[in-house]
């Protein structure tokens, strides 16, 4: 038996919980037809294989038609759910992983011209900013509709086996009864807090009632919205008590914070360059308030942390949830006293930022994360032993050593740089952005135990690359810059790379022109306007930093709006000409018809990157498959077998930013999924 205080077994109720560690609940939003089918299932068994104790799905399961999910989430309205639950409860079971799933309604969080296009309800009539809907008050039929509805998808989960479900009650329906902000009701349901926490006290008698007094059923709720005008920390502790001493509840699952705004939620679910664990004392004083079992996660991406939360009595159970997105082993490397092996979560939150734009949770940083059913997280031995040669130790070549590696080929990589990292390394120059290193830092720890063979400070020709007589060429060489985008003057335009590394110095009056839409363009704004420097961010899209995403444009943000930094949407940098000491921008539209004028010291333009290819075209007539990749065997899984040239002495394959500029993700799923079946 460990002493370790994360592995110790937790009773709550009659179900007896192997650990301390859990995913709690979020939707990754694989759902297909709002069933959690194959690949959403794939997802939790892979991290309950792995030994956590319990996941909880669904972040959050719908109740009801008039609560249309805004992205691709569960509907547990619907009969069938049951069977797709079922067989995901039954394959974490076979791995002694408990498995609940949250509820809720949206309320006003969500859209009228979603889904059936219902009328959206809420306790008052206050828009959300975020998902911008003006809500209708609830009627009586509303509120007794929607009972009905909690306790029908309680019992629906029942029947599937779930060993318990959490209501959803930070920003959704039942805690805009709650809050004074939200809840303008003139009836039973409005005024007090006891009138305030009827509806959800009656949800609550409605689903035991269905249930039955031994089926778990928690609550995640806030207990503190941080804002004026809000819930107060004094009431949230009083609404803990009285979740306590109602009976109703088995478990409280704490939130600080309030989540009507993009910002707003970054405080709630903290991201990169933002304070680590910042809510985990605020849900120790609740457990130490009610002696009621608590359960938290807010950035709790390392094991340190999490064994000092239940170590110290903050917390009875403690969620890790990006970071098992980042690494699904935890539990495993923990176990086999590897804990100094776990994938780092980073933080880069490209896991949610994508959900929220309408896309399924992937992981900047394993790209094997919600692909369970196709890509490895840890690659499979490969039968024959080849040499495989990569040029360039960024992400893309990083990734494909540790693949190859992992699959027990032998592995030489030349970098001509110093030091592994690529265009990460820059991006880390930032402070609030250093975490990125870490992608860096566990692939190349990584490929240095497998015995990879660096070669740093190595410009790798064509004739070094053959002397290795590899059997695979990898080309990794990432990109360079592309600053060309004026019709004239493009030579006195700086880029954003110039400014991040040092190697110009910032002018006092700038313009950015950012075509790329990236992180690059706003690190470079806010290096140059550290210094004092007025900057304007121009770009020819309707939005700015497009690529960023909501919740990591929120630091940014925070940072460049205490400076004389201004944003400017829909013109475009067309020529740059020198006026004495000045330049002069001549700025255009896509939608015709106007030019305007800038003068300003220093124009820095955020283009993207070209590939730096010329290796790669100098191998091309020695390789047997002339560059090029079978899609369908890549998509598939299977081997590249392409001959092109039979007289070829090896395969040759490029990788990441070396083909075209795209992100992190795209260049470490590219080396996993050709490397993974070579």
């Amino acid at each position: 038996m460990s002493n370790d205080p994360l592995l110790q077994p937790y009773k709550l109720k009659h179900l007896t919980l192997k650990n301390r560690l859990m995913i709690t609940s979020h939707e990754p939003a694989y759902p297909e037809d709002g069933m959690p089918k194959d690949r959403y299932r794939a997802y939790h068994v892979e991290r309950a294989r792995a030994g956590v104790a319990m996941t909880m799905t669904a972040g959050s399961a719908s109740v009801a038609r008039d609560s249309p999910p805004v992205f691709n989430n569960i509907l547990v309205w619907k009969d069938e759910v049951v069977g797709w639950m079922k067989k995901l409860a039954d394959e974490c079971h076979d791995h002694d992983c408990a498995v609940m799933i949250q509820l809720t309604h949206l309320g006003r969080r969500t859209r009228w011209d979603k889904a059936d296009w219902l009328p959206v309800v809420s306790a008052g009539h206050e828009r959300e900013p975020a998902h911008r809907a003006f809500p209708k008050r609830a009627e009586f039929w509303d509120i007794e509709r929607i009972t009905a509805d909690y306790a029908d998808a309680a019992e629906r989960m029942q029947a599937a086996g779930l060993d318990g479900i959490e209501l959803q009650s930070y920003g959704h329906l039942l805690d805009q009864f709650w809050s004074p902000a939200t809840n303008s009701m003139q009836d039973a349901y409005g005024g007090s807090l006891e009138n305030r926490m009827r509806f959800s006290m009656e949800v609550l008698q409605a689903i035991r009632d269905r249930v039955g007094p031994e089926f778990i059923v928690g609550i995640r709720y806030v207990a503190d919205e941080d804002m004026a005008g809000g819930i107060t920390k004094e009431e949230g502790l009083e609404i803990s008590h009285r979740l306590k001493a109602s009976g109703l509840v088995d478990f409280l699952n704490v939130i600080r914070g309030h989540i009507d705004s993009d910002a707003a939620m970054t405080n709630v679910i903290p991201v990169q360059g933002m304070r680590s664990s910042p809510h985990l004392d605020f849900a120790g004083e609740i457990r130490a308030a009610t002696k009621f079992p608590t359960f938290h996660a807010a950035k709790i991406q390392d094991v340190a942390t999490a064994r000092h939360a239940i170590a110290s009595g903050k917390l009875d159970m403690v969620g890790m949830t990006r970071a098992h997105i980042a690494d699904p082993h935890i539990v495993a490397k923990i176990l086999r006293g590897e804990e100094d092996r776990i994938r780092p979560c980073v933080g880069a939150n490209y896991c949610l930022d994508r959900i929220y734009q309408g896309g399924m949770a992937l992981c900047l940083h394993n790209p094997a994360t919600g692909r369970e059913l196709t890509e490895p997280h840890v690659a499979a031995r490969a039968d024959t032993r080849r040499r495989l040669v990569i040029v360039g130790a960024g992400p893309a070549g990083l990734e494909a050593a540790r693949v190859a590696a992992e699959r027990g080929h032998q592995v030489i990589v030349h970098e001509a740089a110093n030091d592994p990292g690529g265009q990460v390394r820059l991006t880390a120059q930032t402070p609030r952005r250093a975490e990125m290193i870490q992608l860096i830092q566990w692939r190349f720890e990584e490929c240095t135990r497998m015995g990879v063979a660096f070669h740093f400070n190595s410009l790798a020709d064509a004739e070094m690359i053959l002397a290795d007589t590899p059997d695979v060429v990898i080309v990794a060489t990432g990109g360079l810059p592309h600053t060309e985008v004026c019709e004239v003057g493009n030579a006195l335009a700086v880029s954003t790379w110039d400014i991040l590394s040092g190697d110009v110095r910032p002018g006092s009056n700038v313009l950015i022109y950012d075509d790329a839409g990236d992180y690059a363009g706003l690190q470079a704004a806010e290096k140059i306007a550290e210094t004092g420097a007025s900057v304007e961010i121009m770009t020819r899209d309707r939005s700015f930093a497009p690529e960023v995403m909501a919740m990591s444009l929120t630091p940014a943000m925070r940072e460049l709006q205490q400076r004389d930094v201004t944003f400017t949407v829909t013109w475009k940098l067309d020529a740059v000409r020198r006026d004495g000491n000045e330049l002069v921008a001549t700025i255009g539209s896509d939608y015709g018809g106007v030019t305007r004028e800038r003068r300003v010291d220093q124009v820095v333009i955020n283009h993207g990157t070209r590939p730096l290819d010329h290796l790669y075209f100098e191998l091309l007539d020695g390789a047997t498959n002339r560059g090029e990749v079978d899609y369908e065997a890549l998509i598939e899984g299977r081997a590249q077998d392409v001959v092109r040239n039979p007289e070829g002495a090896y395969q040759l394959f490029r990788i990441g930013d070396a083909i075209a500029a795209r992100n992190t993700h795209a260049a470490v799923y590219d080396a996993l999924r050709l490397v993974k079946a070579l």
